[in-house]
């Protein structure tokens, strides 16, 4: 599916991919946006600023698209003095940057990671890309999986997990805190980190993690920059209907550390980490609405 309208929907009706897709899919939605013929660069910019607040407007709790699209309109908009050419130009190698850097982001992640999945017992929820890279890289002595309900899609992040190897365990959701009686890590990934450590993240994450502090297992938070948002989990965009049925936040006291690809963090360094990266917020002001952020 190509082209900016079938994208957008194709994001908003989406119930079988995690962020990390979704941001490609964005990304590379703005690069065809790019290339269609434009007089000026002004004209190019103004399109693809309009195409990617639609893309994050589709799935408005999916902080990666915002971040990888924001990214792509930072970098835009600070070189509109090229000509047409020139920008297109730039546009085609942030955004190829962005897609070759997530696989870079990702095994980061997981060597950062490798400490606490050796010899571990690993609960996780959901089906976060990020969190197999962190696995497959080192296998943990079990892996438990949650179905991961309403759309189920952990049965089949088990099965990937076995057909790499590792010795995996599939529950229900509902028996996800007695699993924890002999686990040693939650690990999941993240929809959108806001920068005051609330987390995003696939219904049913928030009771796991009350459940892991109960027992004193920590929850770690496999993110990548880009998911990061530099605004608060209140002055967050309203979800749309299908988001308010599949996501939820859990608050950062619940929270352990957050580990990206430029090492962990707890939750109340999200915000230092976010006023760091400029590219969040410059992307995020040309997204939103201007009392936003």
């Amino acid at each position: 599916m190509s082209g900016l309208a079938p994208t957008v929907e194709e994001l908003r009706s989406d119930r079988n991919h995690g962020a990390s897709w979704m941001a490609r899919r964005a990304v590379e939605t703005l690069l065809e946006v790019s290339e269609q013929p434009f007089e000026t660069s002004d004209a190019l910019l103004e399109a693809l600023i309009g195409a990617g607040r639609q893309l994050s407007e589709s799935r408005p709790g999916v902080g990666a698209i915002a971040g990888a699209s924001g990214r792509v309109l930072a970098a835009a908009s600070a070189h509109r003095h090229l000509d047409v050419d020139e920008l297109r130009k730039l546009i085609g190698e942030e955004g190829n940057g962005i897609l070759d850097g997530r696989v870079r982001a990702a095994a980061s992640i997981a060597i950062q990671l490798q400490g606490r999945l050796e010899d571990s017992v690993v609960v996780t929820h959901s089906a976060s890309s990020t969190v197999r890279e962190a696995l497959v890289h080192t296998p943990p002595t079990r892996a438990i999986c949650t179905v991961s309900e309403p759309v189920g899609e952990g049965r089949a992040f088990a099965e990937d997990l076995r057909s790499e190897g590792l010795n995996v365990d599939l529950v229900e959701d509902a028996d996800a805190p007695a699993a924890l009686d002999d686990a040693t890590l939650f690990l999941i990934g993240a929809d959108t980190v806001f920068r005051d450590g609330t987390l995003n993240n696939k219904i049913g994450t928030t009771a796991i993690a009350e459940a892991a502090a109960a027992r004193g297992v920590p929850t770690v938070v496999a993110c990548e920059i880009i998911k990061l948002a530099p605004i608060e989990a209140a002055s967050a965009p309203e979800p749309n209907e299908a988001e308010r049925a599949l996501f939820e936040l859990t608050p950062p006291e619940l929270l352990s550390e957050i580990v990206t690809e430029e090492g962990p963090t707890g939750t109340d360094c999200v915000g230092a980490l976010v006023d760091r990266t400029p590219f969040l917020r410059e992307g995020y002001a040309l997204l939103l609405p201007a009392n936003a952020l």
